[in-house]
């Protein structure tokens, strides 16, 4: 891919999206449960904080809060991990959130045959208010410059109006030559009440003409894209490299703009037991695969696509062959899911030995 000169740039890469603050209750049940751990999270903003506090690339976040304690404790917590704020938007707050508010995400880890859960609270946060001409475009890609943006199918949920700000900023960052990626992740408690996966694969579909790197699992490309993969079951745990193989053979087909299409193989044998390994796409490389880890063990599986997205990203951004990058992802995805949290909290050299070959004995 043609990378834009880092020398002309003040970021490698920018996320939109939402960041919400997610309350954890570590082994006790979100029902029962009597104080919660907080992070932040959000699947676009997970990428640009594991480029930042991993890769130590030089990464931004563009959003919006709420101008209260909640928010700034958002602004806080992001500020740790790293990523750049001045790109954030702030919205006055009317005392009680009428509105518009800051998201909250409450989320078990799952354990066993007890699978993970999610159950947010985002109905009118001041990101999914966001339209087309709030955020200055043309001075983030043209003035500041950026190498990668990215972005994808969970904001595209929030509302009617972020598909439109996802577009106009996909049409800026062309303008400028700036790499666009976007990770489908498809939620369907997103897009439940505005018209299902049908409506998903309409927002997506008209998205994806614009993206250089598509990023997504199994399911994402089915549910979220449309395009089905006979003899899988409907938990796609049969999904093997000659299934996903045909898929991108006609998804290139009908986006021939994808210079790299990859995705995570995950095979859930229980919440904290998973087969774990990655493909990727290029029309140089063909078809490649990841080293395959079976019986990855897992603390908390959130995260583990936008750790594996931002590897991929790191590699590429660095010049890495696809293989090298398909890698990176991998292992950063696998590392990030040993320990709590949305975000990694890994470094490179640790990614980096688990990705060639590295094992778990003790480092000292």
């Amino acid at each position: 891919m043609k990378l834009r000169d880092r020398s002309r740039c003040i970021f490698d890469e920018i996320s939109l999206g939402e960041v919400m603050l997610r309350l954890d209750p570590g082994e006790m049940r979100i029902r029962t449960s009597r104080e919660f751990k907080v992070w932040e999270g959000g699947g676009e903003y997970n990428v640009a904080r594991g480029l930042r506090k991993c890769f130590g690339l030089k990464t931004a976040i563009v959003s919006a809060f709420v101008d209260n304690e909640v928010g700034r404790l958002l602004e806080d917590l992001i500020m740790q991990g790293g990523v750049d704020t001045s790109l954030l938007k702030w919205e006055s707050f009317d005392g009680i959130g009428r509105t518009a508010r800051n998201g909250l995400n409450f989320t078990e880890r799952g354990f066993g045959v007890r699978g993970a859960l999610g159950v947010s609270d985002r109905g009118l946060t001041a990101v999914s208010q966001l339209r087309a001409g709030d955020i200055d475009w043309e001075r983030i890609f043209g003035d500041l410059g950026v190498r990668w943006f990215h972005t994808g199918g969970i904001f595209a949920a929030l509302s009617e109006t972020t598909p439109d700000v996802i577009e106009e900023a996909m049409l800026a960052a062309k303008k400028h030559g700036t790499i666009i990626s976007y990770d489908l992740n498809f939620r369907p408690s997103l897009w439940k009440g505005i018209g299902g996966k049908e409506k998903a694969q309409l927002v997506n579909g008209r998205l994806a003409k614009y993206v250089d790197v598509m990023i997504g699992n199994e399911e994402d490309f089915v549910e979220a894209l449309g395009f089905k993969v006979s003899g899988v079951d409907s938990n796609y745990q049969d999904l093997d490299d000659s299934d996903f193989a045909r898929m991108v053979q006609e998804v290139v087909q009908a986006y021939p703009n994808f210079e790299v299409v990859a995705t995570t193989l995950r095979g859930v044998n229980s919440a904290s037991n998973n087969d774990w390994s990655a493909i990727a796409w290029s029309q140089q490389t063909g078809l490649i695969s990841s080293i395959e880890r079976y019986g990855l063990e897992i603390l908390d599986r959130v995260g583990g696509g936008d750790s594996f997205a931002s590897g991929l990203i790191y590699g590429l951004l660095d010049g890495r062959s696809l293989e090298d990058a398909l890698e990176l992802g991998a292992a950063h995805g696998a590392l990030a899911m040993t320990t709590p949290g949305d975000t990694s909290m890994v470094t490179k050299l640790e990614v980096e030995r688990l990705a060639h070959g590295g094992n778990a004995r003790v480092q000292r």
